[in-house]
C-alpha cells in the first residue's frame, strides 16, 4: 500500500525559511518508473494547486509561477524521500502542504503543469503558517 507522510511545517516570520519532508513508503503500481513526486498546497475553500514536482527517473522539474525562484524540490531515491526547501517566505504560501505521486507525461517536460487529480494517495499534510 502506498503511504506518504509529510513533516517539517512550522509557523515562521515572513522571509523565514522552512524545510518540508516526504516519506514514501513505495512506488505507485504499474508506472514503471514514469513518475513525477510533487508538492501541493491548499488553503481552505480553496483547490489543491501544484507547488513543485520532480521526475524520478532524472532531473526535471517543474515550479509554480509563485513559488520560483525561492522554493526548490529534491528527491533522494535511496531514502525514498522528497524535500521541499522553502526560503523567503510570504503570507501568500500558507497552507496545508501535502506530497503525492502522480503519472508523467509523454512528451516534453515530464513532471510540468501537472493535473492534481491525477496525483495521490495522499498523506495527512503539514500546516505551514507564515505571519506578517
Amino acid at each position: 500500500q502506498v503511504q506518504m507522510a509529510e513533516s517539517g511545517g512550522g509557523s515562521v516570520q515572513a522571509g523565514g525559511s522552512l524545510q518540508l519532508s516526504c516519506e514514501v513508503s513505495s512506488l505507485r503500481a504499474g508506472a514503471a518508473g514514469a513518475l513525477c513526486m510533487g508538492w501541493f498546497r491548499q488553503v481552505p475553500g480553496n483547490g489543491r494547486e501544484a507547488v513543485a514536482t520532480v521526475y524520478k527517473l532524472g532531473d526535471s522539474t517543474y515550479y509554480a509561477d509563485s513559488v520560483k525562484g525561492r522554493f526548490t524540490i529534491s528527491r533522494d531515491n535511496s531514502k525514498n524521500t522528497m524535500y521541499l526547501q522553502m526560503n523567503n517566505l510570504k503570507p501568500e504560501d500558507t497552507a496545508m502542504y501535502y506530497c503525492g505521486q502522480g503519472p508523467a507525461r509523454v512528451g516534453g517536460p515530464p513532471c510540468a503543469h501537472p493535473d492534481v487529480s491525477l496525483f495521490g494517495p495522499w498523506g495527512q499534510g503539514t500546516q505551514v503558517v507564515v505571519s506578517a
